[in-house]
């Protein structure tokens, strides 16, 4: 009898590797995708388990670089029970086949930090949840200007550089990436410390000029959070922010959109990604009232009112975040685009991880790469069943409507 190969071979399916979907097996071994080159003519070996997949479509996970929040958890103002909820928001994302994922912390009172950040700690996903990539801290060092639905009161500016970020948020150790207006006193200098540690910085909630993006991105940084909303609009002569999108930076530049069908409207999507198609990160930029009905909710420290899926700012028609889960915001691009399935899947899974720098091992099928995919319906794109290191976190029950 031959020991067991510790493989599983997933048979009948469609996979997308290579930015192009394919019929062929997909075979994973210890958390990892394998090589079935090696299996057969090497090892000689045969999966212990096969699994007939009847023509679905598997593709990497999704990866949400920008979440507020859910099903009535915000990370931003549960202080005393954000560890408890950010794996209640870890499980519930399994269902919308989201593999990982950065919870983000919005413009908070610097108490706030001290709690929350060492609470919220970088975790491997499995059937508790999606993965914990890091925290993304999305303020308070940012324009008053554009602040959006971030309160004036806790808004500050990175003057020192690195220490001004150290005196507000405490320990980095948690953080994977931090929003900022570039042209805050200090905040070229805050740009370059963050960017030694490894921390990403994006830009956004922001006034500045062409130039001053230029700036920041030569000194480290590499994104944009939200493109379009809370920036100066694009003009002529000085096309601010958005001009990155087409700038002569030696460096690809990621920019994170709301594809919800209300924060961006279908011809700007088409407009950012024929100008850097591959710069384009799907976010949700969900908040706490996702999953929940209509009625009053809040951002932060920020109260809201949400009518009919769509959160404002209370007392006022000021959008502050989304209510739609990453697998939805792939249908509506794919949609408003009429781009490929293919571009529409790598929008949410690999240009997230490569935004990240985490593209070694996530954000695709190939051999080598952790285990983790979403199995969608070919027509429909609704999520079946989410894999994480190759276990199985979560399926679709079988009354479920297509």
């Amino acid at each position: 009898m031959k020991p067991k190969s510790g493989l599983t071979r997933f048979h009948d399916c469609y996979i997308l590797r290579d930015s192009k979907i394919i019929k062929e097996d997909l075979w994973i071994r210890d958390g990892k995708i394998e090589n079935p080159e090696q299996v057969f003519y090497v090892e000689q070996q045969e999966a212990d388990i096969t699994v007939n997949c009847d023509n679905v479509l598997i593709a990497p996970g999704f990866i949400d670089i920008q979440i507020n929040g859910g099903w009535g958890i915000d990370f931003s103002y549960d202080s005393e029970t954000v560890e408890n909820g950010v794996g209640k928001v870890a499980k519930e994302l399994l269902a919308h086949g989201v593999t990982s994922f950065c919870p983000t912390m919005i413009t908070s009172h610097t108490e706030k930090y001290s709690k929350i950040l060492p609470k919220i700690k970088k975790a491997q996903g499995g059937k508790h949840g999606a993965t914990v990539l890091g925290v993304h801290l999305e303020g308070p060092f940012i324009s008053p200007a554009k602040k959006g639905a971030h309160l004036d009161d806790y808004i500050r500016t990175p003057e020192k550089g690195l220490e001004s970020i150290r005196e507000v948020y405490g320990p980095l150790d948690n953080v994977i990436m931090v929003t900022l207006a570039p042209e805050l006193p200090g905040a070229t200098e805050a740009i370059k410390g963050l960017t030694g540690l490894g921390i990403k910085v994006a830009l956004g909630h922001s006034t500045a000029s062409l130039a001053q993006g230029e700036e920041a991105i030569r000194n480290g940084a590499n994104l944009i959070t939200h493109l379009f909303n809370a920036m100066l609009p694009f003009h002529h002569r000085d096309p601010g922010l958005v001009g990155l999108l087409a700038s002569t930076t030696d460096k690809q530049v990621y920019y994170g959109i709301i594809a919800d069908g209300i924060h961006t409207h279908p011809a700007a999507l088409r407009i950012a990604c024929r100008t850097n198609p591959q710069g384009l990160v799907l976010v949700s930029d969900a908040i706490a009232a996702q999953g929940l009905a209509d009625g009053n909710h809040r951002i932060g420290p920020q109260a809201i009112t949400m009518e009919g899926g769509r959160a404002y700012v209370a007392g006022t028609k000021v959008l502050c975040g989304s209510t739609t889960g990453l697998d939805e915001c792939v249908v509506t691009f794919k949609q408003a685009l009429d781009c490929s399935l293919e571009y529409a899947l790598e929008a949410a899974s690999l240009h997230p991880a490569k935004a990240l720098g985490i593209d070694d091992r996530k954000g695709k099928l190939d051999f080598g790469y952790d285990a983790d995919f979403v199995i969608l319906h070919p027509k429909s794109l609704k999520v079946l069943s989410t894999w994480i290191a190759g276990e199985c976190v979560y399926k679709r029950p079988n009354n479920a409507s297509d």
